[in-house]
């Protein structure tokens, strides 16, 4: 039995997994539209040229540039396409002019590989207060800080990759543009799962998580008027992905994006309600935190390398989630937690099945 109402429309338009697919904070299952989407522009380009075929696709393009720009907030000629968040951060670091020892500050769930680019350019990275145990922002703290100094720019992952807790963005941009400092939002695992129109200056994200497009495929939406999309988007690109991803946004968008997060959000929270406590694995999100990633710590005494070889167990048994190592979120854990993050079709003996095999492997 599917958790979501819309679990079995979301079943039927895919093939049948080989495993309990629990990952969609890694890489969603694309759809069979999907799909066939790209692959029949890639039979096009062998047929007529790679070239042609991406002139005679120009309008499917600019869709999915429309669609995906209209997610974010942002116009179509503000978005520009990439091969992945990280390349559209990089590239976004390149082109825009920041003093050469820009501050930065980020919320405590910031992403590592995020902070090794701030970090290679020599920019002073500083970590916002936290509200609660889950790190998500104190906006009354920021604010008062904003009254005394102001960054060069705020960065802030919206849903982090080490935990669900959803970062209040949009009260962050707006407390940042009260004082005129500019908002850079990391999307990568918000979009598709939680509304990520917050008024950031900057959005960066990718194809492949919630939205269920392929992989390959990224973007950034920039409203700074220094920084023109033409100069950021790739030249060399994965035209046949892009098609891809604009028929997953089509295929979300007929689902109603507001009904697919809700749904999200109810499947976070019963997939949380089933695994709290089982085999002393801790639960690491309020309950009612509206996505669909849930994190476990370990029981007492286990280690990184315990709940990495936990992970291994389960996927020996079919069962796919991620060990998220504490290089995901440095300012905020030393931890390796398990990333449970299923996506509309998840069935309820998907979860009983992981719970059994939690409760043997814990206390």
């Amino acid at each position: 039995m599917y958790i979501s109402e819309l679990g079995e429309m979301w079943h039927r338009a895919r093939v049948e997994p080989r495993t309990v697919h629990l990952d969609s904070a890694a890489a969603s299952r694309s759809s069979n539209a999907v799909i066939e989407a790209v692959t029949a522009h890639l039979w096009r380009e062998s047929e007529r040229g790679a070239y042609i075929a991406a002139e005679e696709a120009a309008d499917q393009v600019a869709r999915c540039r429309r669609d995906i720009a209209a997610m974010v907030g942002h116009d179509a000629d503000e978005l520009a396409f990439r091969e992945s968040a990280l390349a559209a951060l990089r590239a976004l670091l390149t082109y825009w002019n920041l003093p050469m020892s820009a501050t930065v500050w980020v919320c405590p769930n910031e992403y590592g590989p995020n902070l090794d680019q701030f970090e290679r350019r020599g920019y002073a990275v500083h970590t916002m207060p936290s509200t609660d145990v889950y790190g998500r922002v104190d906006l009354d703290a920021l604010e008062n800080m904003l009254q005394f100094e102001q960054p060069d720019v705020i960065h802030v992952c919206h849903v982090g990759s080490h935990s669900g807790i959803v970062q209040p963005a949009a009260k962050i941009v707006e407390l940042a543009h009260r004082a005129g400092v500019p908002v850079v939002v990391d999307a990568a695992q918000a979009l598709g799962q939680v509304d990520c129109v917050t008024g950031a200056d900057i959005v960066y994200g990718t194809s492949r998580k919630w939205i269920a497009g392929p992989r390959g495929v990224g973007f950034l939406a920039v409203r700074a008027d220094s920084l023109r999309p033409v100069e950021i988007e790739s030249s060399e690109a994965f035209i046949a992905g892009r098609i891809g991803l604009g028929v997953a946004v089509q295929e979300l968008a007929s689902f109603g994006l507001e009904r697919v997060r809700r749904e999200l959000a109810a499947i976070g929270r019963h997939t949380r309600e089933r695994l709290h406590g089982v085999g002393s694995w801790e639960l690491l999100e309020p309950i009612d935190e509206p996505s669909a990633i849930v994190t476990l710590a370990p029981p007492p005494g286990w280690g990184s390398g315990d709940v990495a070889a936990a992970r291994e167990r389960l996927r020996s048994l079919g069962i796919l989630t991620t060990c998220a190592e504490s290089w995901r979120a440095p300012l905020f854990t030393e931890q390796s937690v398990l990333r449970i993050s299923p996506h509309l079709d998840v069935r309820r003996e998907h979860l009983d099945t992981l719970a059994t095999e939690l409760r043997g492997m814990g206390y």
